[in-house]
């Protein structure tokens, strides 16, 4: 332990060298202080909120992330191009200490940093939402510095999926051609079904079962809210729509109706409900009333959903810094990864390149999901096909995969929006991230830190 806190001690006068530690201070700090100044909100919690939580932390995010990156390749290659290494390497310490202990010297150094950006805007967070009116503070507390939990209706993906078989077993038998185009067969039939399930037509009632499980006795008499999006099937004149609730069991004195309300399609919408609407089960129902002219369309991933007190704000809080502690902890992998067997500015340019790979997911997303890098060929009305697809289509999904263990987080929007970061998200984002990604880097760096023959470094 002696020789990995030695190398962490010496990763930290690197970044004090470099002068990196006090220009990260500075910049985080101006950051959480001046961008709230520069882009003025729009006085409500939420606006209020969406400044000074979502975008200080994302600036926060990409510095810190940024600065680990060019620390931990110079931190590694710059030592072994200046003959330091050399000097470290043929004392009694294995190489996989030499490499460990820069990590954890550079992961020291992210906690402070990150420990220090999130206590200003933890402070300054407090200190503003004591300005706004006194509505707007209730809002604060019940919708933003709070730790919500989620609650949403059955997905229906297996009943989905049975029929959607069923279905398409049932037109192979009538027309045995239709086998050649089986897979596009499979999405129009699974499309056409969700479309059923998502639709509530003029005059018509669509309810939706919400079980709360365990989390009723949380919830037992507090308020929750309704979180609920749909589209249109068309435009309306004044551009929103009549919407009337109906929340709590059927035929029962605590039913609650809503007044009407004018909602806009293609957008969240969050109001408040009573609280104790749920049955003896935790079944929480609600219905939605359909008095307009046009047909409304609720999706099933995102259409319906229920937010009920979880927790305090600022234990929430923690834990979403410490998910993006986890992001930084890959990010020094990443860094001493490649600089473990490239030279400063490749292994720089290396790192960047592969974080803007990170960033593009929606173009691998697309490319996976089509089966083909040719893109939508117009004059065939399908997919383009090539033979590189064979490697780069299996490549891209491996890659999605990898990406997609980092990605799968999103403590940001999570706070900005009053949603409960649990300790298994962070348990799974340390597992994740950290141990499955950041070990996964660490496997190949120290690997190739022990084949690179240091003493030819000046010669490469």
């Amino acid at each position: 332990m002696q020789q990995l806190l030695a190398m962490a001690w010496l990763t930290w006068k690197a970044a004090f060298r470099f002068r990196l530690f006090i220009v990260m201070t500075v910049l985080l700090l101006a950051s959480v202080v001046g961008l709230p100044l520069l882009i003025k909100d729009d006085g409500t919690a939420r606006g209020f909120t969406q400044i000074l939580l979502t975008y200080t932390l994302s600036v926060i995010a990409a510095l810190l992330g940024l600065s680990t990156v060019w620390l931990a390749c110079g931190t590694l290659a710059r030592d072994i191009e200046e003959c330091q290494m050399q000097v470290v390497a043929v004392k009694p310490i294995p190489r996989w200490k030499i490499w460990f202990g820069k990590w954890l010297g550079l992961v020291s150094l992210d906690a402070v940093l990150l420990a220090i950006a999130g206590a200003a805007v933890f402070g300054l967070l407090q200190w503003r939402a004591t300005r706004l009116p006194e509505a707007e503070q209730r809002i604060l507390r019940q919708e933003v510095l709070v730790a919500r939990g989620s609650a949403k209706p059955p997905t229906l993906e297996r009943e989905l999926a049975e029929e959607t078989e069923r279905q398409l077993r049932a037109v192979l038998e009538r027309n045995p051609d239709a086998r050649a185009n089986v897979q596009d067969l499979r999405k129009q039939i699974r499309e056409s079904l969700k479309s059923e399930l998502q639709i509530v037509p003029p005059g018509h009632v669509r309810f939706w079962e919400i079980d709360l499980g365990l989390a009723r006795h949380l919830a037992r008499g507090k308020p929750m809210h309704l979180r609920v999006k749909f589209n249109a099937a068309q435009p309306s004149p004044t551009g929103t729509f009549a919407a009337l609730w109906q929340v709590g069991p059927p035929d029962s004195p605590r039913l609650w109706r809503s007044e009407p309300m004018s909602l806009a399609p293609d957008t969240f919408h969050e109001f408040e409900i009573p609280p104790d609407l749920f049955d003896e089960n935790g079944v929480l129902t609600v219905a939605f009333f359909n008095y307009n002219n046009t047909t409304l369309l609720f999706p099933l991933d995102e259409g319906m959903e229920v937010l009920y007190p979880e927790g305090g704000f600022a234990l929430n809080y923690a834990r979403g810094l410490g998910i993006i502690f986890c992001w930084m902890a890959a990010l020094a992998a990443l860094g001493l990864a490649t600089a473990s067997f490239l030279s400063f500015p490749v292994a720089a340019f290396a790192s960047l390149a592969l974080l803007t790979m990170a960033l593009s997911t929606g173009t691998l997303g697309t490319v996976v999901s089509e089966g083909t890098i040719m893109g939508y060929d117009a004059a065939k009305g399908a997919p383009g096909r090539s033979p590189v697809d064979v490697v780069i289509v299996p490549v891209f999904r491996a890659l999605l995969a990898v990406i997609n263990l980092a990605k799968g987080f999103s403590p940001i929007d999570a706070l900005s929006t009053g949603r409960s970061i649990s300790w298994a998200q962070l348990a799974a984002a340390f597992g994740q991230i950290v141990l499955v990604l950041g070990g996964g880097l660490a496997a190949i760096g120290i690997a190739g830190f022990y084949r690179r023959e240091l003493a030819a470094a000046q010669t490469q």
